[in-house]
Order: C-alpha cells, then sequence, then structure tokens
C-alpha cells in the first residue's frame, strides 16, 4: 500500500500494465493432440435446429494438492460458466447442481451418464496444474454428452497473477468454435468514478476528484489508471487496448490525454492551452486517428488528428456546438452531437466533411455510440423526462427501439466488441451513478459497480 501512495502517474500506468491479464498472462493456446480430427461442423453440439444446447461446467480438477492450485481451479470454472451464460448462446446447468455428479480422476474421466440424466448436451471438463511457483498449466476439453466424445479441447500456460483470463480466454475459444461468436469475455471496460474520495487539488476545498478506471467487462479487477487529483473525464480505449484517450483538466483547462498504459508513459497531442481546449476523444477503428472537441478556431467543433498529434484537421464548422464524436466500424464516418437544429440532435457526417445528414428527431439526444459489424445501429441517450433513457437507431429503417424505461438517467452508452451489449451508467436505485450491462435487445441487465459514482463506460474493441 505505501508503494502505491507514493506512485506518480507515470508508476500508475505501469501497475496498471501489469494488473492487465493479457499480456502478463500469455496464454498460448494448444489444441489437443490426440483429438478426434473431424469436420467442425460434426463437432458442434446441439441439435442444429434453433434450440440452444444445455452446457455444464463442473469445477476444474486440481490436478496439485496446493491452495492457490485450488483456488484456480475454482475461480476458473466459475469466471467460464459466467461468461458462457452471459452471452446467451447455451442454456447452462447451474452450477449448484453439477456438486450431485462425482468428481472427475482426470480430464476424460467423465460420467456421461450422470451428465445425461440432467440433461446436459456438452459439459466442460477442465484440469489446472501448477508448473513453477508462478506459472499454471491449464487443460481443458469440451465433450459431446450424446456422442461420448471430445468435441474440442486446448491447453494454455501461463502466469498465476491473473486466473481469471484463463476462463475468458476458453470461454472466447468455446463460443468460436462452437457457435461462430466473437466472445467479448478478455475486453475491458474504462469508466471515471470517485471511489477513492479524494479531493481535488487547486480547487474547491472538499471537492471530489474523478479518476479513470479499467476493468475486466464483468465488473472484476477493477484498476485505476489516473491518480492527478484533478477531473479527468470521457475515457476511451483505442482498439488494441493497450492505449486509453481521455479529457483531463490535470493543468486547470481540459485536454486530451493519451496514457500508453504498457510504455508508462502520457502524451497531450491536441496541444490545449488556457485558451484552446480540447475534450472528448474517439479512436478510430485502426487506432490511428482521433476525433475530439476543440475551440482552438473560436467554436466548438469536432476536429480529427493522427494520435501523434499531426495533420490535424476540422470536421465541422458550424455556429452551433458540435460535440461527443464516434467513429462508424469502418472509420468512414462519424456520428456526433449538435445544436445545430436547436435542440442537441445525433447527425452522421463522412470523415471529409461531405454527406451531413440529421439521425434523431427528439427533445434532446447525446453521446451517441456505433454499433460493431454487422449491426448498423446507432445508441445514444435520449431525455425522456426528468432524465435520460437509452434508445437505439437502426440506420437502415430509421427505426427507433428503446433500452432503458425511465428508472434514474441513464446515460452515455458503450457497445461491446461484438455489438450484442451496450454498457451505460445509470442513478436508479439510490441515485448514486453506476455501470450497468444490458444487451441490444434490451434483456440480460446487470450491475457492474457499487462504489462511490461511476460513470461514462468505454467499452474495448
Amino acid at each position: 500500500m505505501r508503494l502505491l501512495n507514493q506512485c506518480s502517474a507515470s508508476c500508475y500506468i505501469i501497475l496498471t500494465a501489469l494488473w492487465l491479464g493479457i499480456t502478463t498472462l500469455p496464454l498460448q493456446g494448444q489444441p489437443q493432440s490426440n483429438l478426434t480430427q473431424r469436420s467442425e461442423l460434426d463437432l458442434v453440439i446441439g441439435d442444429r435446429i434453433g434450440a440452444r444446447p444445455r452446457f455444464a461446467v463442473p469445477n476444474c480438477l486440481a490436478l496439485t494438492g496446493d491452495t492457490q492450485t485450488e483456488d484456480a481451479a475454482t475461480t476458473i470454472a466459475s469466471v467460464l460458466w459466467s461468461d458462457l451464460a452471459f452471452e446467451r448462446e447455451f442454456l447452462m446447468v447451474a452450477r449448484d447442481t453439477t456438486s450431485t455428479i462425482p468428481a472427475p480422476r482426470t480430464l476424460t474421466d467423465i460420467p456421461f451418464d450422470a451428465w445425461r440424466e440432467l440433461g446436459a448436451d456438452g459439459v466442460v471438463s477442465c484440469s489446472v496444474s501448477r508448473v513453477s511457483e508462478d506459472e499454471l498449466r491449464v487443460q481443458a476439453r469440451l465433450f459431446n454428452i450424446r456422442s461420448l466424445e471430445s468435441a474440442f479441447g486446448v491447453e494454455y500456460s501461463g502466469s498465476l497473477q491473473n486466473v481469471r483470463l484463463y476462463g475468458h480466454q476458453l470461454a472466447d475459444e468455446i463460443h468460436r468454435h462452437q457457435t461462430g461468436l466473437n466472445g467479448i469475455a478478455r475486453s475491458h471496460l474504462s469508466f471515471i468514478s470517485d471511489r477513492d474520495s479524494q479531493s481535488a487539488l487547486g480547487l474547491v476545498p472538499d471537492r471530489q476528484t474523478k479518476e479513470v478506471y479499467v476493468a475486466d467487462y464483468d465488473g472484476a479487477n477493477i484498476r485505476r489508471v489516473t491518480v492527478t487529483r484533478t477531473l479527468n473525464i470521457t475515457p476511451n480505449l483505442s482498439p488494441a487496448g493497450r492505449s486509453l484517450a481521455y479529457t483531463s483538466y490535470r493543468s486547470g483547462f481540459p485536454d486530451v490525454v493519451i496514457s500508453h498504459i504498457y510504455e508508462g508513459r502520457m502524451d497531450t497531442p491536441a496541444g490545449g492551452t488556457e485558451r484552446v481546449h480540447n475534450w472528448l476523444p474517439s479512436f478510430s477503428p485502426d487506432g490511428a486517428q482521433l476525433a475530439f472537441n476543440s475551440n482552438r478556431d473560436g467554436n466548438i467543433d469536432i476536429y480529427i488528428m493522427n494520435v501523434d498529434g499531426t495533420d490535424t484537421r476540422r470536421l465541422t464548422n458550424h455556429p452551433g456546438i458540435d460535440t461527443s464524436p464516434t467513429w462508424s466500424p469502418l472509420g468512414h464516418q462519424i456520428a456526433f452531437t449538435s445544436d445545430r437544429s436547436g435542440s442537441p440532435q445525433i447527425y452522421v457526417v463522412d470523415i471529409d466533411g461531405t454527406g451531413l445528414r440529421r439521425i434523431t428527431f427528439e427533445s434532446y439526444c447525446d453521446r451517441p455510440t456505433w454499433s460493431p459489424a454487422p449491426y448498423n445501429e446507432i445508441a445514444y441517450a435520449s431525455r425522456t423526462g426528468p432524465g435520460f433513457d437509452i434508445k437505439v437507431v437502426d440506420l437502415a429503417t430509421n427505426e427507433v427501439r428503446q433500452l432503458t424505461f425511465g428508472q434514474g438517467s441513464n446515460e452515455s452508452p458503450s457497445y461491446s466488441p461484438n455489438g450484442r451489449h451496450l454498457a451505460f451508467s445509470s442513478s436508479r436505485g439510490n441515485g448514486d451513478k453506476q455501470i450497468y450491462l444490458i444487451g441490444r435487445d434490451g434483456r440480460g441487465l446487470k450491475k457492474l459497480t457499487s462504489r462511490g459514482n461511476n460513470e461514462m463506460p468505454s467499452w474495448s474493441r
């Protein structure tokens, strides 16, 4: 704890990189060599007529008897079950039900008859062993209960530092193999929070700061990224998840900051000053450019620049206020909020400044986010009374559907990397702002945070 208290901003960035499991936990998927070689179609579990197969995930088998390995085995299975349940591609056998099945002695010791009696179509058998003091080996197989054969196998090895990542990796592999779905279990959310309750430096006494945090998509492993004791808002993770752009008031005025998480350094590519203010950065799909707001030419408009600050150009030029840019999946267009029609509405423009069109026609709309392919829609916050609700407009049909309905104020939507879910902040409940997830169909509401106020989520692609 003493080390954390003495960290500078760059120290926090380095520590965050160490805590992010993707780099520090190199999982190397290796298909099992003794699996039956059959076509991908033959290995898919289910009746293939629309019914979802029922999967079971019992606790992993700990092959070494130390406490860390046993805890890792339990954690990996629990994370895997939750990840598979989240996407709703499979019906999941309840975890407490699996305790009635005899524990296996080996990875392939599967009591097929017992699982069949529980109605399982597939079961994930997993083993965890200690390779060295700080390294694990995880082996997993997905068995088809009806055909009594292994449908899929994989082996991972890596650090003990973040064992949850093994479960996330395995979930994404199973989704890809069984359904062709790009899973999001290894994705991350960035957001802002006042959870550490530090007073702001140089501002009104007792005024609380807002810092940037990063978490796994399911709300676990929350890590603090900034430690400026000022206002830091509107975070946006780069597509590769290695850099984080946000608006910071650390110099007394708003400016765009990019934290290069794994390099321990920060840039201010927009070159803000006491006169030139920059905010609301948004990475392009290839991570090479940023769209952002600036008043550098006298009015608040949208600009585009390379991430190193070169080739800055003005995209919009209107007396109204243009803000909250978000890129289309291919990077050819930008959606944004503008009050040029009198009230804030959502517009779309080509990145060369042509093809401007208005998307929404409501009382007040803000914070658009563009869905990844294959969906072609924009989610946004719409004023529906004293607060806001999350709505989605289909760009092909102009049909609007509403996902939240008046419970608190629901704002700042952000799509998951596969476009099937949205993160947003809501004041429902006791009035504190918290991060929630919801399916693009309006189902599967899930609360992620509870400590302090948490808002402005951004989901890494």
